[in-house]
């Protein structure tokens, strides 16, 4: 239900914080930023961005700069969806307590009418 109701920004925020927070990025950005560091200080002063690599340092900041308010909004999101769930939750327990409470009280009276019944059983075998 959430979900659907969910704007365009937070689906995007989700998937972007899902790939971004799973192994396949984890390894396939490790890969490439070895590749490059690689190809980089093999080519030295002949790379386009040669050995301190101050460019990279700027494309892994720009990507932390873009990142951290999306995992942030995709955070807020669920937070939102499991404060929702909770509710939800506390809901349902609250309705079975009362059914359970209601069929605890059947139960009483039943074992009341069941005593009620041996009592006469017993009354009348006194008195025979």
């Amino acid at each position: 239900m959430f979900d659907k109701q969910a704007s365009f920004g937070k689906r995007i925020a989700d998937r972007v914080a899902g790939f971004a927070g799973s192994w396949t990025f984890i390894i396939s950005f490790g890969l490439a930023l070895t590749v490059y560091m690689t190809l980089d200080s093999t080519l030295g002063k002949k790379a386009w961005h040669p050995y301190p690599l101050f460019l990279l340092n700027l494309f892994l900041s720009m990507l932390a700069a873009v990142q951290a308010p999306v995992i942030m909004m995709s955070q807020n999101c669920q937070d939102t969806k499991d404060r929702l769930r909770g509710e939800l939750d506390y809901e349902v327990n609250r309705r079975a307590e009362t059914e359970i409470q209601g069929l605890a009280r059947k139960l009483n009276v039943r074992g009341e009418k069941i005593g009620d019944g041996e009592d006469m059983l017993r009354a009348r075998r006194a008195r025979e």
